[in-house]
């Protein structure tokens, strides 16, 4: 049957938050051609294949236009987890098992990337290097040039090797300054007014969100987890490249 039938039903599951099972299989196939598990299998493989990445990339190369690239925002977000599995730790703040994972915007929150997620009872500068390392590649396969390109992030970011790793990649960070990392003979810029701009980060969220599928984990693997992640990246970014202009 025709992959996009398949998608639409992915796409259910990622918007309503249901189980697998519970897939309302037969309102899309008249005929018993396809199960829930049929489903499952196609979209596990698709994720495992990169498939949702890689549209994700197509769609972000093609689209440089629609994205304000005038400062980025970075943030981790904690998710409770239900079932287990990989990337899960006790997180003391939240009093329960969580996935932390970090985020990239462009300054009128469009979601850009997406790092592996790891346990949650780990800080934000947990194996800084590596996932944003991860969070630019994508970027960079999509063409976008971070030369040059302002960052906010929170105090959870303010750390010399973070810091090292941006002016490596030409990036000027505007991290609001840790009371408890900064010396008091250390001078570290930070513009308060570009720190404002963060509010955009929690408002994608926000936008994440309203896919219920991600407000609480109950994926078991980290691969299927970042593939819903990409879809609903891909949904907000269709919804603001195909808005009708204001007449």
């Amino acid at each position: 049957m025709p992959p996009y039938q398949i998608v639409l039903l992915i796409l259910y599951k990622l918007k309503s938050g249901c189980q697998w099972r519970m897939l309302p299989v037969r309102q899309f196939f008249s005929d018993d051609s396809l199960t829930w598990q049929g489903v499952y299998y196609h979209f596990n493989r698709w994720s495992k294949l990169d498939c949702w990445k890689k549209a994700w990339i197509h769609l972000l190369t093609r689209h440089h236009s629609h994205l304000d690239l005038s400062s980025a925002q970075l943030d981790g977000s904690h998710t409770p987890v239900k079932n287990g599995g990989q990337a899960v730790g006790y997180q003391d703040r939240k009093a329960a098992k969580t996935t932390n994972s970090l985020f990239l915007c462009d300054n009128q929150g469009t979601m850009l990337s997406f790092a592996t997620p790891q346990k949650g009872n780990h800080h934000d500068l947990y194996e800084i290097q590596p996932l944003f390392e991860e969070l630019t590649e994508l970027l960079g396969k999509a063409d976008i040039d971070l030369r040059g390109l302002f960052l906010n992030a929170d105090p959870g970011f303010d750390g010399q090797t973070f810091r090292n790793v941006c002016a490596k990649k030409e990036m000027q960070v505007n991290i609001k300054p840790n009371p408890r990392n900064t010396k008091k003979d250390e001078y570290q810029y930070f513009d308060d007014q570009l720190y404002k701009r963060r509010v955009v980060v929690e408002r994608a969220n926000a936008w994440v969100d309203s896919f219920k599928t991600l407000l609480v984990r109950f994926e078991t693997l980290v691969v299927t987890w970042c593939a819903f992640h990409l879809l609903a990246f891909i949904i907000l970014f269709l919804r603001k490249i195909n808005k009708p202009l204001k007449g």
